[in-house]
């Protein structure tokens, strides 16, 4: 691996050891056979879908595929040695001033390997470049790009989706392009003109999170003069805070007065955004579904010193949020926009970077390698990529519910929406909204899913119920986890119970199908194998002096051929024994026209034929039934697997619950401490109801118990009285004295008539 890759991947709490090369090698930075698939360096993260694990197959080589060049050091400004490459530092203690590897990013309120919200599914996409997510047409309103939602669409797994806000001229798009490890991808400028129009969207496969998609949102820059549209700038903020999962805020110089007068737009985010009534305050019930903020200062020249002593930028950033003593007129304006950063948003980091190079280079950003760039800068830029990365957790809606990218598309539709009409942005409108959209959808897909695989992997008749059962069972299974994945919000369960009906009734139409393909093949077996005795039957050959047991002899041979025939399916026996019994009756005026037997005789055999069809019958309702209840099993075991799923997925949502309320408490808990030391009483008594609120609806969630004022059944008790409600007729209905044979009770969606 060259330098520059190693560089580019995360070794937080690595031991590793180092060896200079002169040259002469190939990087293979992400090739599976050589590396682990993650975490990937940020150049060489695979650029479409695949199996975790597993880099996507590529059409072209390595070389062709990262510009021709045929190894890392010529890929990277032409160096034929690392030494050459890094302006030539010989070891990686030169490179980062002594220092035995790259400096950590994470703090201990920031664990460094932070689980997913949910399990690997779905499918990315691969965007080679930015597209316009949402634009803004010459009557100054705003669209959602169906180009932009069809590639949404596609992706049916979890996003992280960091969106970075601030000035025009700023840098943004520079910070989004490194966040997606490429060198081009959102337009860089170095006029006064705004690149960015609207909001620009890049998906790209996360560097560190397995079956998860990163979706990064540069947004048109704020305060631009020939725009002079405040109001439109309110929305473009409004909307990158409602999509995102982490919020960039990207600014020039310090932290002071004016730099915080320019995030004026904070302030307004409670006119803008609606929320329902809850037992929180608003701006508490914002704090629960907004995102993290991360402010990235640029050209940073101060030393981050405070009193004589070293802080951090985090520190540095929560110092200059502290509220200014006074009640004046100018100082609560002052304080406005520190305190909505503080109500609204739970998680705050901060990111200082030096200016990158000079001015002349500056003009040609798109051009430089991290070579032409300040050494501070480059580190301070790739603390700021891993801290992204690693923490900026997934989309999730107020419970902890998770999105997909294609949920993301309808959100952003949603929202848009109401913009265009006039209205306000509600958040629980678009919980519903979403929900109402995925999950009728869901099912639908499921049950398409499952119809397809059930045909393509079944070849009608089985040999056994047991056959079609296997199949079933993994189908029903992967359609369940389809489901789960892709819908949202299934209040009560409603939709899910409505997927178990359609698989139930799907799956008993298969079992039908399957009695009437056997059947119809059994016959087809039937006519051949007694083909001869059916035509001395209709000749009258066995009309005669010892005929019977010629009849005899013949009706058996012909059985004993007809069960040594395989592919006949379940109603293999069913079938001989409707035909053997009609024979029988046949058979019954051949005996008696049979002078070669006595009376007697011919009484033993009418009895011995007797004893054989009674015993026959009973086998075939033995055999009838233990179909019957293993298609009744399946059921059952298809219901206990989606119960499993729904555990699961439920399990998962009320963690990420938890975390949030963690997260909005933990920062309550903070602010509070610090206002003990203040004299804001108005404000420590609505911290202190805050933190009363959260703790008890963390209980609540910990116990996973409804909110007992609205006095729901806990969702297991409802899906299990629905399952008893739905249940499953089973009857039995055969030829001749087989009739009707009930199983079970209940009422739709199952097994009805299966032998019919």
């Amino acid at each position: 691996m060259c330098q520059d890759c190693f560089q580019n991947s995360v070794h937080t709490s690595h031991n590793f050891k180092k060896r200079v090369s002169n040259g002469g090698t190939a990087c293979n930075c992400g090739e599976v056979d050589v590396w682990h698939s993650a975490p990937y360096c940020f150049k060489h993260a695979p650029t479409t879908s695949a199996p975790a694990g597993r880099e996507p197959p590529s059409t072209s080589s390595r070389e062709e595929q990262w510009g021709g060049a045929s190894s890392c050091g010529e890929q990277w400004g032409g160096a034929g040695s690392w030494e050459e490459q890094w302006g030539g530092a010989g070891s990686w203690g030169k490179q980062w001033g002594g220092a035995p590897s790259p400096p950590e990013v994470h703090t201990p309120r920031d664990p460094p390997h932070r689980q997913p919200e949910a399990p690997p599914t779905g499918a990315t996409v691969t965007m080679n470049e930015p597209i316009c997510l949402i634009d803004t047409g010459r009557d100054g309103r705003m669209s959602v790009q169906q180009e932009a939602l069809q590639i949404l669409e596609q992706i049916q797994q979890p996003v992280v989706v960091v969106a970075v806000v601030g000035l025009y001229r700023t840098g943004k798009s520079y910070l989004m392009n490194r966040l997606a490890g490429k060198q081009r991808g959102f337009a860089l400028g170095s006029t006064i003109e705004s690149k960015t129009k609207g909001i620009w969207m890049w998906c790209v496969p996360h560097p560190f999170k397995d079956g998860h998609t990163l979706v990064l949102l540069d947004t048109e820059g704020l305060g631009d003069v020939e725009k002079g549209d405040e109001k439109h700038d309110t929305w473009i903020f409004c909307l990158a805070v409602l999509l995102s999962s982490t919020l960039v805020y990207n600014s020039l110089g310090t932290i002071d007065n004016s730099a915080l007068e320019k995030l004026q737009f904070v302030t307004e985010l409670t006119e803008h955004i609606r929320v329902k009534s809850s037992d929180h305050r608003k701006n508490t019930e914002l704090m629960l579904v907004f995102p993290s903020f991360v402010w990235t200062v640029r050209d940073f020249t101060l030393e981050l010193q405070l009193n004589g002593k070293t802080i951090t930028a985090d520190e540095y950033l929560e110092n200059s949020l502290k509220l200014k003593p006074g009640s004046s007129p100018d100082v609560a304006r002052r304080n406005l926009v520190r305190q909505s950063l503080k109500e609204f948003f739970a998680v705050r980091r901060c990111f200082v970077m030096d200016r990158p190079a000079s001015a002349a280079k500056m003009k040609r950003m798109e051009q430089l390698t991290d070579a032409d760039l300040e050494p501070s800068f480059v580190e301070q830029a790739q603390q700021f990529c891993s801290y992204i990365h690693q923490q900026a957790p997934v989309k999730t809606m107020r419970g902890g519910r998770g999105l997909t990218g294609r949920m993301l598309g309808s959100l952003a539709e949603t929202y848009v929406e109401a913009i265009r009409s006039g209205k306000v942005p509600c958040l629980e409108s678009a919980v519903e909204a979403l929900a109402k959209i995925h999950n009728s959808r869901a099912v639908a897909e499921a049950l398409d899913f499952y119809r397809a695989e059930m045909t393509q992997k079944v070849q009608f008749p089985t040999e056994t119920q047991e056959a079609l059962s296997t199949v079933h069972s993994a189908v029903a299974k992967q359609a369940a986890s389809k489901f789960m994945k892709a819908s949202f919000n299934d209040q009560d369960e409603k939709h899910l119970l409505l997927l178990k009906e359609g698989i139930e009734k799907e799956y008993g139409e298969l079992c039908k199908r399957n009695v009437k393909e056997s059947r119809k093949v059994c016959w087809s077996v039937i006519r051949r194998v007694f083909a001869s005795l059916e035509h001395e039957l209709s000749n009258g050959s066995y009309m005669r002096p010892g005929g019977y047991n010629d009849f005899r002899s013949a009706l058996d041979h012909g059985a004993q051929v007809y069960r040594s025939e395989k592919g006949k399916g379940i109603m293999s026996e069913d079938i001989l024994s409707e035909y053997l019994e009609e024979k029988n009756v046949v058979g019954k005026s051949i005996r008696a026209a049979d002078q070669t037997l006595s009376e007697s005789q011919k009484k033993m055999e009418e009895e011995r034929i007797k004893r054989e069809e009674a015993e026959q019958r009973r086998k075939l309702l033995e055999e009838q039934n233990q179909i019957q209840q293993q298609a009744m099993r399946d059921l059952e075991e298809s219901n206990a697997e989606n119960l499993r799923q729904l555990a699961l997925k439920l399990e998962r949502e009320n963690e990420n619950a938890k975390l949030e309320l963690d997260r909005v408490l933990s920062a309550k808990l903070k602010e509070q401490e610090e206002q003990l030391e203040g004299s804001h009483k108005k404000r420590i008594d609505e911290l202190k109801d805050d933190i009363k609120k959260l703790k008890q609806e963390r209980d609540r969630v910990d116990v996973d118990k409804p909110v007992p004022e609205k006095k729901k059944k806990p969702w297991w008790k409802k899906v299990a009285d629905g399952l008893q409600n739905v249940g499953m007729v089973a009857a039995v209905v055969g030829p001749g004295p087989v009739k009707v044979l009930g199983l079970g009770a209940v009422a739709t969606g199952a097994i009805i008539n299966m032998f019919d």
